[in-house]
């Protein structure tokens, strides 16, 4: 079994390629936070002491994040690899991960800090319908109409502002760079241009994989 990481800051355009990734390789794409949810949902074992820290706003430890990706990967469609997307995101984590799969590829999406910025902070969404704008790239044709059910009511995330993204962009160089390092030394890491048309991007992917 061989698996591939894919990571990069929030904005960077990971799910769009995460899932032409999945569908040019076969490799499922496993979320931790997707995984997470699931296992609180179907009561299971490592979901209920997971709930634990959950409801108390605390981070789930690396051992209950683990024991979900051990239960993941003996899932039929996970048979040849799978994809992992936002994981690992520490060098504890990225160590553990290498005793339960060999990972061969690591993915790393970059974007300069200001264009996530305004990538997020541009960001808004019809309250009716959940079709997502742009002011920038993809703006309603109607100033404050939904392009597809025509209703008027706008919405922004609230932590869809600098102050708040810039810290989370913090967060994440202060995490990644110590595990960038940590793959490069192994020769699996490839540094991708994300601030470019979607088709470049996922070209160069791709490429890395093959």
């Amino acid at each position: 079994m061989t698996s591939i990481v894919l990571f990069g800051p929030p904005g960077a355009g990971k799910g769009t390629q995460a899932a032409r990734i999945t569908d040019s390789t076969g490799l499922p794409q496993v979320s931790t936070g997707d995984m997470l949810r699931a296992a609180v949902k179907n009561g299971t074992d490592t979901g209920i002491a997971a709930k634990q820290y959950m409801d108390d706003g605390k981070l789930v430890p690396d051992s209950i994040i683990i024991d979900l990706i051990k239960e993941r990967i003996l899932e039929s469609d996970a048979k040849n690899g799978v994809m992992f997307d936002g994981f690992p995101r520490t060098v504890p984590q990225a160590e553990a991960l290498a005793d339960i799969t060999e990972v061969t590829h690591v993915i790393a999406i970059e974007v300069p800090d200001e264009r996530i910025v305004e990538r997020i902070c541009g960001r808004y969404s019809c309250a009716t319908c959940g079709a997502v704008y742009h002011d920038s790239f993809n703006p309603t044709k109607l100033d404050g109409v939904c392009d597809e059910c025509g209703g008027s009511d706008m919405k922004r995330r609230a932590d869809d502002n600098e102050s708040t993204v810039l810290q989370r962009l913090s967060a994440y160089h202060e995490q990644t760079s110590p595990l960038a390092d940590w793959y490069e030394s192994k020769g699996i890491f490839h540094r991708i241009n994300g601030d470019r048309g979607i088709d470049e991007i996922t070209s160069d992917i791709l490429q890395a994989l093959s």
